[in-house]
């Protein structure tokens, strides 16, 4: 009889079981951060070389043989270069608890800057709110390029198609900005096979194509870059305003790295990416080689023609796609920039339970529709639209790079003669393409930098004037610890009625408006009295056991106490669920919380006539003011207790 141990396979031991866990659970953030990461640079093959040699430019590209292998290679290095090292290899290291972008870098730069230079410290974290807001413009260019682009697949397949594309994209951009508020959690998990499958099939495409004419690979070669470049600078100059586009979507990759992790997004970038971008370029300069003819279209024209139409298809959701990743990524910044005290205090909503950082903010996504639209019906086209693109781009790329070396030098005290080597070579490149854009201001550059300026007054703005408000609203709270002595020795006579009262204020240096006025009008004051600050530390998240701080004023038997809750940018301050977690002893006894009594103190603003700021700033300022999100409900107060009381102050 056989052995009853040979019918059956061996078990694997526990490790085994963990490490196919491990590798299952990383393999899914690789597809995630795939449909989530990639959808911008994932898409420029569509329109970068079509821009390139785009006969209507002011500064066309004449098309030669020459000029294709110089024009390839070119994009290879840029995307090489710029892309891979970087972000990828550079930039992605400077992370601020996890989380990336150009935000975590300005709190970095403020971070270190006790250690370096103050004076220079500040001037980067200006240029940082700058690249912020040339992001604001990327967000408005890149759902409309991206959706045009994608859409005129339609005129290779039928020509008579023509004018059906502007009202197509329009249609696409509002269905994308209706769905917003539902969240991407639903469709999340779909991006990731859309985009795998997008890559797969563009590569493929380039293989053909380089197939066709292998010559194409020596393009791969620095040498017919630099050759290009040097050689032939006058030409090569112009084109660089367009080799840009092969880069647009970087940030995204830095940006996002705090959903995903650092080595998910390299590992998808190197394996799948870069790879595929690359195979499609290339396949697309051998199309031209053929014939140049092809530089209408030469990413659809790569296509064999039973595929045109799936191609359009899969290139509209990849572009969708892409345009969802902007979209949220804006949400992100206003997010992060109110926490940092850039902007009003916004309304945001969290569309998914199990991702923090997947949020919809309204007013943001109504703004950035209305700008997408405008766009669409004033460009119509992604070729007109590809000359303001590149500016928002260069520019906050210029700036990372600037922001990233600062911070290798002040947190990793990496030597001076390694980051002048690494920052002299990678700036030129940033700067040689910021200078090419240039070239293009006159026919649409502007845009981005109108946008970006306009974004970065009104941050400023908004800061300089919350520091008059803050400064002003102290002056008239008056401090605190008198207050509390006067209600103690009677000076501030009010009666001790029952119930919890909980007075939401800036700090514990001054008394909350809304308690003083309740004392010295209604003369009462609650049995429990919890002075609340919210304070918003430069750190995406703090952990539950820092969260709080408790200070009994000096007093342990008087019923007030001050509580300090700190929050990281990335979080939604939730008050009652805070202050269930405070500890009884702490607070002179527990706190009757659902029945508590919330006070808020109510700012009007009023222009002055003091030289605080200019008039105009002034105006902006109180402007801006009226997009502040409701208190009550941004910080998650039960509104039938919710008081509101009021108070002026001039700017």
């Amino acid at each position: 009889m056989a052995d009853s141990r040979q019918e059956s396979a061996p078990t694997p031991p526990p490790e085994a079981h963990r490490q196919l866990a491990h590798d299952s659970v990383r393999l899914a953030v690789v597809i995630g951060a795939l449909g989530v990461v990639f959808g911008d640079i994932g898409t420029s093959p569509i329109y970068t070389l079509q821009t390139v040699f785009n006969p209507s430019d002011p500064h066309p590209v004449p098309v030669s043989t020459q000029n294709v292998y110089g024009v390839v290679s070119l994009v290879f290095w840029s995307v090489m270069v710029i892309v891979t090292v970087t972000y990828v290899l550079l930039a992605m290291r400077a992370d601020n608890d996890g989380e990336g972008g150009i935000m975590a870098l300005i709190t970095l730069v403020r971070r270190w800057s006790s250690q370096r230079g103050r004076r220079t410290a500040v001037v980067l974290a200006g240029l940082g709110i700058f690249g912020a807001s040339l992001f604001f413009g990327d967000s408005m260019i890149t759902p409309a390029i991206s959706v045009l682009s994608a859409v005129e697949g339609l005129k290779v397949v039928e020509p008579s198609l023509d004018d059906a594309v502007v009202p197509i994209t329009a249609v696409i951009i509002v269905v994308l900005f209706l769905v917003q508020r539902r969240g991407t959690a639903a469709v999340g998990r779909v991006f990731g096979p859309v985009m795998i499958a997008w890559f797969t099939a563009i590569g493929a495409c380039g293989a053909v194509g380089i197939a066709d004419h292998p010559d194409i690979l020596k393009a791969l070669s620095p040498t017919y870059a630099l050759g290009f470049l040097f050689g032939h600078f006058g030409t090569a100059f112009f084109a660089l305003a367009a080799v840009v586009l092969a880069v647009t979507g970087a940030e995204a990759l830095y940006a996002d790295m705090g959903h995903f992790g650092r080595r998910s997004i390299t590992r998808g970038w190197l394996f799948l990416v870069f790879p595929a971008c690359v195979l499609s370029y290339l396949g697309q300069g051998a199309l031209i080689l053929d014939d140049p003819a092809n530089i209408s279209s030469p990413f659809f024209l790569l296509v064999p023609d039973w595929g045109r139409w799936p191609m359009i298809l899969l290139a509209t959701a990849a572009t969708v796609i892409a345009s969802q990743a902007v979209i949220t990524g804006a949400y992100s910044v206003a997010s992060q920039a109110a926490q940092l005290g850039y902007l009003p205090r916004l309304r945001i909503a969290h569309t998914s339970e199990s991702t923090v950082g997947q949020i919809y903010v309204p007013w943001i996504n109504w703004l950035l529709m209305v700008s997408v639209l405008t766009l669409v019906f004033a460009f119509r086209s992604s070729a007109a639209l590809a000359f303001a693109f590149g500016m928002a781009v260069t520019g906050t790329i210029t700036i990372t790079t600037l922001l990233f070396f600062y911070v290798a030098r002040a947190k990793w005290g990496t030597p001076k003669w390694l980051i002048g080597i690494g920052a002299s070579v990678l700036l030129f490149v940033d700067l040689l393409f910021v200078a090419a854009n240039m070239t293009k201001l006159v026919h649409g550059a502007w845009l981005p930098l109108l946008i970006g300026l306009t974004a970065f007054t009104v941050m400023t703005t908004w800061q300089r004037g919350r520091e008059l408000v803050t400064a002003e609203r102290a002056r008239e709270e008056g401090p605190l610890p008198e207050f509390i002595d006067g209600l103690r020795s009677g000076e501030l006579p009010a009666q001790r009625v029952p119930g919890t009262a909980v007075f939401l204020n800036r700090g514990k240096d001054t008394a909350p408006l809304a308690m003083r006025a309740n004392v010295e009008h209604n003369h009462v004051r609650h049995e429990q009295v919890v002075i609340l600050s919210i304070e918003t530390e430069p750190v995406p998240r703090v952990p539950a056991d820092r969260r709080l701080a408790v200070d009994g004023l000096g007093y342990a038997d008087d019923g007030i106490v001050h509580v300090t809750a700190t929050y990281g940018y990335m979080e939604t301050p939730d008050v009652p669920a805070t202050l269930a977690m405070l500890d009884p002893a702490e607070t002179e006894g527990p706190l009757r919380l659902d029945q508590a009594s919330y006070f808020l103190s109510k700012i009007e603003l009023r222009r002055g006539q003091a030289p605080t700021m200019a008039p105009w700033r002034k105006r902006l300022f109180i402007a801006t003011s009226y997009i502040t999100a409701d208190a009550a409900e941004y910080f998650g107060l039960p509104r039938e207790r919710t008081v509101i009381m009021g108070s002026h102050i001039e700017v």
